[in-house]
Parts: structure tokens; C-alpha cells; sequence
């Protein structure tokens, strides 16, 4: 259904890159989800009122809130899709991330309450009737929850869209909480057993870890996080593809929401080249950034010594001396700066968050190494990077 309605008023549906497309994915999905959960939250509410089952009523005033989750995410999506302003010259994007926070705090809310009101059905139970409608609208509420899942899901990582994955989290949650609410019912049908409290505050917990992974998938680009190794490769792909470009570094990646990032790195280039002629290269690699990726790049050229023999073999030296240290590290921005009393050796080495050696021990060990293995005496000079890349 979702599939033939996106065919239908999502234009250019595989530009989702562009602000306008996800802007049209998100409403239409919405949407669909305010619809389908007020069918459930009727269905349910009509089924917990014949059944006196706390747990289904719960479930039903879970839909409810799934219901106003969606709207938050429709009008989310809506403010995101804005052009960028005087006060917001990098677009509204974020309002995205936002939204997908506010889903899943209501999440967590209601989930509390469901707990909450559960453990009031565990010190007065009651008995729960099963009827055949009861049970139909539950296995009806299961399957529609999956299908919401699966096609926020796909759609969520289609776009890239945090606030739709934790939509889809909470479908799927969904269906396991209304699964246990059935389950309950069919143990008090056939045992006599009240459970239907119990049964409660296992939906509740369920709606609950939904809750926190929603929170912690829409929190991360909000506090920064990596850059995906596909959107990394891509960048790769397209400065490396102008071949007076030997190599790039010092890459940056801010996002300003999804299809609006801005980024920076550094790009070596020839020492000996012809810097007018490298400059419109850089300029050129800019401008398919921007074009290929919707982001706006900043590229600061790097002049890189590619003629000079002992250079090249003093640099290839140094560059195994750090890989004997560990594979891991790698070296950028190598100079050599002659002195009279001592040749000054200057680079940058990048190592994960987290490395085994704090940054001291790793400008020692780099410092011991090189000493041992050159006669010659070098002054060097060490700047430790962090890779931030995933």
C-alpha cells in the first residue's frame, strides 16, 4: 500500500538527498501511521472494554500515542523540509532529529504509565473474558504493527532518517507488547491464572527499551557522531577521481540535518605542480561535492613532495617505523625543514578514539624509533590526530 501511495505523490522519489522529496516521504508517512494507529487505538479500546483487560486498554492507549507521535513526526518533517533563512543559514534540518526525540520521549512516558498501572492489575487482579473479537483485533493490530515496521524501516534507511527508524523501533516493539498482551489471554483462558498485570508490565518494559534505543538513535546526530563509511567512501571516490590529487586527510563532516552537511579536508597536491592550475582542480572537486552529495566542501590544498628521492625514501623509512609501532596508524603531512644543527622532521600520525597508547607515549615511541634507526640526528616533531570515522 505505502509502496503504490509513494508512486504515487512522492516526486522523483530517489532524490533523497533533496530537502522537498524527504519532506514529501515524511508527511505521506505520517500520515499513513495517524491513520492506521487511530484504527488500532478504536479496535483495541473496543476490545479492552469488552474484555476488562488492563493490558489491551494499555496497548490501546499506546496506539493512541503512536498516533501523536506521528503527527510529531509529519509536522517535524514539514518544518525540516524549510529553506534555509537569515537566522538559519544551514537550513532546518535538525528539526528531524528533533522530532525522532520527542517520539521517543513520549515512548518512554508511556511506557512508565503502562508500568505503572500494570502493577496496580498485579495487586488487584481481575479476570479478563476472552472473546473471538478480542482476539481477531489483536492478531489484526500484530500483523498491521509489523507492516508499519517494515516500512518505516526500509524507508527510514532509505533516507537516512533517525526519526523514522525509531518509528519503525516502536512498531516492532509494538507487535512484541500486543503478542504478550495474547499470550496472557490465552494463559488466563486456559489456566484460570491472572496474568493480565504481569502481562502489563512486560509490554510496558518492552515499550520502554524502545523507547531508549529511539532516544539514543535520534540523540547521536544531534551530539555529533562519525560519518557513515559509505558517505566517507563517496567523498573519497570523488576528490580522489582528479588525478593531480595524490591523497586527502583531515576530513570533516558537520551535519546540519540530513541532505545538509558541510565539509572540509585536505587534499595533496603536488609541490612542483602549477598552483593556479591545482586550484581550479580543487575548485572543480568543490563544486562535485556539492553537486553528487547536496554538501557544501571547503578544500585546503596540502603541497605534498613527489619528485625528491631522498625525501621520498626518508619518508617511506619513517612511514614503516610507524607501522612497526602498529598497522593501525597512518602518517600525513610529512615535511622535512633543513637546519644547521639539526634536520627538523615534522608530521601528523592519526590513531582511533580509545588507542592503547595515550598521545605522550606515542610521540615517545615514534620519537625512540626514529633516533635508533638513523644515524643522522633528527629533531622531530609529532602531532597526534584522532580518527573520528567509523
Amino acid at each position: 500500500m505505502v509502496a503504490i501511495l509513494i508512486n504515487l505523490f512522492v516526486r522523483n522519489k530517489d532524490d533523497v538527498n533533496n530537502p522537498e522529496v524527504r519532506q514529501r516521504y515524511g508527511m505521506l508517512c505520517g500520515i499513513v501511521g495517524i491513520v492506521l494507529n487511530m484504527l488500532l487505538f478504536l479496535g483495541k479500546f473496543l476490545a479492552g472494554t469488552l474484555s476488562h483487560s488492563i493490558s489491551i486498554m494499555a496497548d490501546a492507549f499506546n496506539n493512541l500515542s503512536d498516533a501523536g507521535s506521528s503527527v510529531v513526526t509529519l509536522v517535524g518533517f514539514k518544518m525540516a523540509g524549510a529553506k534555509p533563512d537569515v537566522g538559519h543559514p544551514y537550513g532546518h534540518g535538525r528539526i528531524e532529529y528533533i522530532t525522532g526525540f520527542i517520539v521517543s520521549g513520549a515512548i518512554l512516558v508511556m511506557a512508565f504509565e503502562l508500568i505503572k498501572s500494570s502493577i496496580d492489575k498485579i495487586i488487584h487482579p481481575m479476570f479478563v473474558e476472552c472473546s473471538a473479537l478480542s482476539v481477531s483485533i489483536l492478531i489484526a493490530s500484530i500483523l498491521v504493527k509489523l507492516y508499519m515496521a517494515f516500512y518505516n524501516y526500509r524507508i527510514g534507511c532509505k533516507l537516512g532518517s533517525a526519526a523514522m527508524r525509531a518509528t519503525a523501533t516502536d512498531s516492532m516493539s509494538d507487535a512484541c507488547a500486543t503478542s504478550v498482551v495474547l499470550v496472557g489471554i490465552a494463559i488466563g483462558e486456559f489456566t484460570g491464572l491472572k496474568v493480565d498485570g504481569f502481562c502489563g508490565v512486560l509490554v510496558g518494559v518492552f515499550i520502554f527499551y524502545a523507547g531508549i534505543s529511539a532516544a539514543k538513535e535520534t540523540l547521536d546526530p544531534l551530539l555529533g557522531q562519525p560519518p557513515e563509511a559509505e558517505f566517507v567512501e563517496q567523498i573519497e571516490k570523488i576528490v580522489l577521481s582528479h588525478e593531480e590529487i595524490c591523497g586527502m586527510h583531515d576530513l570533516l563532516v558537520h551535519d546540519y540535518g540530513p541532505g545538509r552537511c558541510m565539509i572540509s579536508l585536505h587534499a595533496e597536491v603536488p609541490a612542483e605542480g602549477d598552483i593556479l592550475k591545482l586550484h581550479d582542480v580543487v575548485d572543480d572537486a568543490e563544486m562535485e561535492l556539492q553537486k553528487e552529495l547536496n554538501c557544501d566542501a571547503v578544500i585546503h590544498m596540502d603541497p605534498v613532495v613527489t619528485k625528491d628521492t631522498y625525501f621520498l625514501e626518508l619518508r617511506g623509512r619513517i612511514e614503516e617505523l610507524i607501522k612497526d609501532i602498529d598497522d593501525i596508524i597512518t602518517m600525513h603531512d610529512f615535511r622535512v625543514v633543513p637546519k644547521q644543527i639539526h634536520t627538523k622532521l615534522l608530521f601528523d600520525v592519526v590513531v582511533p578514539y580509545g588507542y592503547r597508547l595515550s598521545d605522550e607515549e606515542l610521540e615517545e615511541a615514534i620519537q625512540s624509533r626514529i633516533s635508533e634507526a638513523f644515524e643522522e640526528e633528527y629533531d622531530v616533531s609529532v602531532q597526534v590526530d584522532k580518527s573520528y570515522q567509523k
